[in-house]
């Protein structure tokens, strides 16, 4: 479990820098988040034994466990620490380590969930302890799914056991309420009466899949309070949309369609906001996107093409600095033609990137949508976001705080708006776009005549 260096083609920057990559980009990026955290495993271990006490024995102790599993299945122990759950868990624990050097109160157990999970994959023997840390009857194995025990408290201990012939079961021996041990699979997709694994929604020819699945809150910060677990109705709904989504995106969206088949993917469905849906991805989490469902296949595909930019743009971010810090203390934020509320360069950095992608997705949906009404609507959808991208874009690159990396990416990012500027549309499209940005600023000027106004950036 050694870290790795990693070099990326300037002709596959470049290609991510225009919206795209394709396969090759996700599986580079994937690469390189598997060995940041193999890093973080080191730089946990190192901090443990400095420690030392009881964190370092526990923190020892998880380890083993995964060394033994990455000895015997390499494939397992990747499974476990490219999962979306681990960066959190592992960069979490290393930042409080960092805080609080003499280890008091460090969330080992976060490890050690992570190499339990491993030995269940690998079929090898272990025996793992673990107190729950979080509210609610589920106790989480990372990348599995979770088993359920009515009454466990935080404090309470997990115990998983895996035998010499590869079964494993989890318990809490000492719950108030005596529940019996949850048998445990290797199959992520498998459920029981007390096991909830994730849901399939598809199945790609390059062995990879996208699935459904809620990740205990600490796991994905941005779906923390909103994450829902779908009953049967709902994930019939996820599934159905899924499917029409991934359709489309192989029809008429191949770029898109190879980097969701790059995978894996996983969806982490949130409650329904009073009107839209919404959706994030967290810095961490990589492979993954929080998002309530979608009215439609058509809306869910765009939504994954936005976060999918999302997730790549954080990835690019951890091997390369695009930007210098702004003054410690600064209060600089920027005007971004999809916000109410002003930025600051890294998100409105971020927000130019994903929406580069929704202008490339309706101005293929304007030039595949048979039905004339939607297709107006992809039309007036790529005018409003094509200039929106823009506009944001000239303003990162007149920010003065772009490295020379980032003025290469920003630039291959305005090279290839131009370019979608310069396709013709339909005059009734672009005055319906401009209808909307012209409204979409004037409310954010309203909104912040009672707020601090921007130090930095463009307003129009």
């Amino acid at each position: 479990m050694t870290p790795s260096p990693h070099r990326l083609p300037g002709e596959l920057f470049d290609a991510i820098a225009a919206g795209g990559g394709g396969a090759q980009a996700v599986r580079a990026l994937a690469r390189a988040e598997h060995s940041r955290r193999l890093a973080c495993l080191h730089a946990i271990r190192t901090a443990t034994r400095e420690a030392g006490g009881a964190v370092a024995q526990r923190a020892e102790s998880a380890w083993e466990l995964l060394e033994t599993v990455h000895r015997s299945d390499p494939g397992a122990a990747t499974a476990v620490l490219t999962h979306p759950a681990a960066g959190p868990a592992l960069v979490g624990l290393l930042a409080h380590l960092a805080r609080r050097p003499e280890g008091a109160d460090a969330p080992v157990h976060l490890l050690t969930a992570l190499a339990a999970a491993a030995a269940v994959r690998a079929r090898v023997p272990a025996r793992a302890r673990w107190p729950l840390a979080g509210p609610g009857p589920w106790v989480p194995l990372p990348s599995l799914g979770r088993a359920h025990f009515p009454g466990a408290r935080p404090g309470d201990h997990a115990e998983l056991r895996v035998g010499a012939e590869g079964r494993a079961t989890l318990a809490i021996p000492d719950a108030p309420v005596p529940q019996p041990p949850v048998p445990v699979t290797g199959d992520p997709y498998r459920g029981g009466e007390r096991w909830r694994g994730a849901r399939l929604l598809a199945a790609f020819d390059t062995d990879a899949a996208l699935t459904l699945d809620t990740l205990d809150p600490p796991s994905f910060p941005a779906a923390a309070g909103r994450a829902v677990h779908p009953d049967a109705d709902e994930a019939h709904r996820w599934a159905a949309r899924a499917k029409a989504a991934c359709a489309l995106l192989r029809a008429d969206h191949p770029q898109a369609y190879a980097e969701l088949t790059a995978g894996p993917w996983l969806l982490v469905p949130l409650r329904n906001p009073a009107r839209g849906i919404v959706s994030g991805s967290s810095a961490e989490t990589f492979g993954s996107m929080a998002l309530s469902l979608p009215p439609n296949g058509t809306v869910l595909a765009v939504t994954m093409a936005h976060e999918m930019q999302h997730n790549k743009f954080a990835a690019l971010l951890h091997l390369f600095d695009l930007f210098e810090e702004g003054p410690q203390g600064s209060q600089e934020r920027y005007y971004a033609p999809w916000r109410p509320d002003p930025r600051p360069l890294v998100g409105l950095f971020h927000g130019a990137y994903a929406h580069l992608a929704v202008a490339q997705f309706w101005g293929r949906r304007g030039e595949t949508e048979p039905d004339p009404a939607l297709r107006a609507l992809a039309h007036t959808r790529f005018a409003r976001w094509r200039s929106g991208a823009r506009e944001a874009t000239a303003v990162i690159l007149d920010s003065g705080r772009l490295t020379p990396l980032g003025l290469r990416f920003a630039g291959r990012m305005m090279e290839t708006l131009d370019g979608m500027c310069r396709v013709p549309l339909p005059a009734s499209a672009v005055r319906r776009a401009e209808t909307a940005a012209r409204e979409h600023l004037a409310a954010w000027h309203d909104a912040a005549g009672s707020a601090p106004a921007p130090t930095a950036g463009r307003a129009s």
